[in-house]
């Protein structure tokens, strides 16, 4: 029986793959050493055509389902890997059945949880990691899918300007609807809820968690801030005439949590006494979409945020507020990211990520004009960081990565 590979972008390499063998017994040379999560199936990381590549043995039934599930939330601009291809009619050299194999995209500077709390965790750390997740089941259901295995496992995490981007891993026992019931994102918030405190005593009886955090409390806290973001994005406020204001408020409260509100539906009572807003329709990523709008840099929102807060700052400084948007923005790439995204030292670009390093600038920068009295030019702190400071950060993300580097 001919091995059938279905993929939406080709790769020549995928073919040349021993597919005739499980994916237990493929050969270790062929192996990418990247830090991995726990998995309840048989996965490999392999190099093809220069990219790396997660292959997962499963049914063909669940391939194939995951596989068009996950190509449903990249057209979505949902935060999940990348779908590559599913593999069919796999077959020993003996002759017997072997699984279908799902290949995913490796996401690049991306870690599992098990990664992260294999060195001590400070609370603001942890709190973010946790913060990431929420924001995640929530763009998720904010555009109707329903997980169904929600949790640390099945989800990777990437920095993004000192905080924590989360991306969807594993979609198998996931559904696409055109909104979810409460009931629906009541039962995904009762797995996220047991499959994390599971895994949070699974660390905590691996000595890899800090004595004081209390799985109970912080499975509670998940909830809690789950319904706080939920309650933002889709709640019914009322206010009177005289607060108008406050759609202003409520539009830069969503702006700050990364959503963009396209409509609001507003209602005024019977005696015009009243106003009642509700978002309507709302997107996520709006500073990544307008960083990328006016320079092509395709980023993490918080990383977008902080960028634009640079440019912002950039514009008021060499007073270009009446300029068009579009060429101050370039003069800002030219004139600052470009060149100081070049300071990374060549040894340390397959660890460091420009967004990443632009931001601990911009951290240290902040310090050293605290000591000095005095804000520091940018070039002269960004020296300074790489001279003191840039060293150390390699090895902790190296360390916390298992030594392995992200292609």
């Amino acid at each position: 029986m001919p091995v059938h590979v279905l993929s939406a972008r080709p790769r020549s390499g995928l073919v040349s793959l021993p597919w005739r063998e499980p994916l237990i017994d493929w050969p270790e040379d062929l192996d990418v050493s990247l830090p991995r999560g726990i998995h309840r199936h048989v996965v490999r990381f392999v190099r093809v055509d220069g990219a790396v590549l997660v292959v997962k043995e499963t049914t063909e039934h669940y391939a194939r389902r995951e596989y068009g599930l996950l190509r449903h939330l990249v057209r979505l601009d949902l935060p999940t890997v990348e779908p590559v291809a599913v593999v069919t009619g796999r077959t020993a050299r003996d002759g017997s059945p072997l699984g279908a194999a799902l290949v995913t995209a490796h996401l690049p500077h991306s870690l599992p949880y098990r990664s992260l709390f294999e060195h001590p965790l400070s609370e603001n750390t942890l709190d973010a990691v946790i913060d990431a997740l929420v924001v995640l089941l929530v763009r998720l259901h904010v555009d109707g899918f329903f997980w169904g295995d929600c949790s640390l496992s099945n989800t990777l995490f990437r920095r993004s300007a000192g905080e924590f981007a989360a991306y969807l891993v594993d979609a198998e026992t996931g559904a696409l609807h055109d909104t979810l019931s409460d009931g629906q994102r009541g039962e995904d918030l009762d797995l996220v809820r047991t499959n994390t405190f599971g895994e949070l005593l699974d660390l905590q009886a691996g000595g890899l968690l800090d004595p004081s955090v209390d799985p109970h409390a912080l499975v509670d806290h998940i909830v809690e801030r789950y319904g706080e973001l939920w309650e933002a994005l889709t709640g019914v406020e009322e206010f009177g005439l005289d607060d108008m204001w406050r759609i202003e408020q409520r539009i830069e409260q969503l702006n700050q949590l990364g959503f963009d509100v396209d409509e609001l539906d507003i209602v005024t009572d019977w005696d015009g006494d009243s106003v009642r807003i509700q978002p309507k329709v709302v997107e996520p990523d709006h500073h990544a979409r307008r960083l990328q709008g006016l320079t092509g840099l395709d980023l993490e929102e918080a990383q977008a945020r902080r960028l634009l807060n640079d440019l912002d700052a950039f514009t008021g400084a060499h007073q270009l507020q009446q300029e068009d948007a579009m060429v101050v923005a370039h003069r800002w790439l030219t004139e600052v990211w470009e060149p100081l995204t070049r300071m990374i030292p060549d040894e340390y670009r397959d660890v460091v990520e420009p967004a990443e390093f632009f931001h601990d600038v911009l951290v240290h920068r902040w310090h050293l004009s605290q000591q000095a009295g005095h804000e520091v030019e940018i070039f002269e702190a960004a020296e300074d960081y790489v001279g003191t400071q840039l060293a150390g950060q390699v090895a902790t993300i190296r360390a916390a990565s298992g030594g392995a580097t992200s292609p």
